[in-house]
């Protein structure tokens, strides 16, 4: 066999893309990363805007993941935690349902309010105690969430008023399809961890991750347009680098065009990012709308949870939307952010929005999809497990090890 220029090349320089390129220098291959971006990162990417760190949406990361324990140093990316529990406007209040553990102290008020029925909780106990190790595989052999939670009895004021519009942020979809094994996952996960901002965005992930990747001999290079991929190596500007086998970790959007393989349907959100003056509570709790009164689905005092993005002791506010509600205005945003919190949007100044068409991919019952694209071709990315940063994560990983069986 003709001597190639690599023994991998990895397109995309995401999480998922940095761990495999990791876990393949490791194993004494020559590695060659490359990125259309000008910086590493893929979907976590954060710039500043007037002294403020804005990620490119809102993301969370659960030092919980039980990839993240293996491939990051936690420690180092310094997180900042979530309250446990959300704050949920409900008939023009706010209440605060609170994880018992961890907040014992506000136990008597999530118990005290009508949003929380004993019929519920006895609902939401049995679908929780449900096996998710398929999910975790990416092997879904579940039912929709939707159809899960009825089996359950789960139909009160719990599952409308809180899961609900909950789940639609973190799933970027409010139909109920999305698989209920995958979701008893999340749930499991925001059990054990708290989700948490890094004191310098969600970028110093993986930043931290590439670094990692050429500390063991991995070549990434940026701002590199790969045009196709297939089994002799990657064309660029119509010359081919050949590699012994190649690892497509890009979005599921990009991942077709690339290897023409099958699309994969995605989900996408919007987020906007505020400035007030003062920040309108001083809570670390994400807030809801459990009225369901406009477009904004959570909303959170970033600034309160990690004070490094703001410059100036200023609030920086975010703002959830799914981008399949339709165009939102940045006033209609403004106006529901404010209303949530119980201020007036004319405390709210607009810093920066993300209309973010590619935010998740779909994960619905039965859902399968392979690593191994062709002889040579292998896919990573949170499409190919579950969309999360753990499933990219564990793609890639996975995507690495693949290769490395190969004889």
């Amino acid at each position: 066999m003709a001597s190639r220029d690599y023994d991998v090349i990895i397109v995309g320089a995401g999480i998922s893309g940095l761990v495999a390129a990791r876990q393949l220098a490791e194993a004494g291959r020559s590695v060659l990363v490359l990125e259309k971006e000008d910086a590493v990162g893929g979907r976590q990417r954060t710039r500043d805007v007037d002294g403020y760190l804005i990620d490119r949406g809102f993301q969370l990361l659960n030092p919980s993941y039980p990839s993240v324990k293996r491939f990051v140093d936690i420690a180092a990316l310094d997180l900042h935690p979530f309250g446990s529990g959300a704050l949920v406007r409900d008939k023009g209040e706010l209440h605060l349902l609170a994880h018992p553990a961890r907040h014992p102290h506000h136990v008597v008020s999530t118990l005290s309010n009508d949003l929380v029925t004993a019929a519920d909780i006895k609902a939401f106990s049995s679908w929780f105690g449900k096996a998710t190790a398929s999910a975790v595989r990416g092997r879904d052999e579940s039912v929709s969430i939707g159809e899960a939670w009825d089996r359950a009895g789960l139909t009160g004021p719990l599952r409308t008023r809180v899961l609900e519009p909950f789940l639609a942020g973190v799933v970027a979809t409010d139909d109920l399809s999305t698989s209920s094994s995958y979701v008893q996952f999340l749930f499991r996960m925001f059990a054990l961890g708290r989700p948490s901002l890094p004191s310098r965005g969600i970028q110093a992930l993986p930043n931290q991750m590439a670094a990692t990747a050429r500390r063991h001999g991995a070549e990434i290079r940026t701002n590199i347009t790969v045009d196709s991929c297939a089994d002799e190596g990657v064309r660029i500007s119509g010359e081919t680098i050949s590699a012994d086998h190649v690892i497509v970790a890009v979005g599921p959007e990009a991942l077709a065009p690339l290897t023409g393989s099958e699309a994969v349907p995605t989900l996408g959100l919007t987020t906007w990012w505020f400035r007030g003056d003062e920040a309108p509570s001083r809570s670390r709790f994400i807030a809801l709308d459990g009225d369901r009164s406009g477009p904004v689905l959570n909303t959170a005092v970033v600034s309160n949870v990690a004070p490094s993005y703001s410059p100036d002791g200023t609030a920086l506010i975010q703002a959830s939307a799914l981008l399949s509600t339709g165009h939102v205005t940045d006033q209609e945003a403004a106006d529901h952010t404010a209303s949530i919190w119980g201020i007036s949007s004319a405390d709210l100044s607009l810093l920066a929005r993300d209309d973010i068409r590619h935010s998740l991919p779909e994960q619905r019952p039965g859902t399968v999809r392979a690593t191994r694209l062709s002889e040579r071709v292998f896919a990573a990315g949170d499409h190919r497990a579950t969309p999360s940063i753990e499933g990219a994560l564990s793609a890639g990983a996975r995507a690495a090890s693949d290769v490395l069986s190969v004889r």
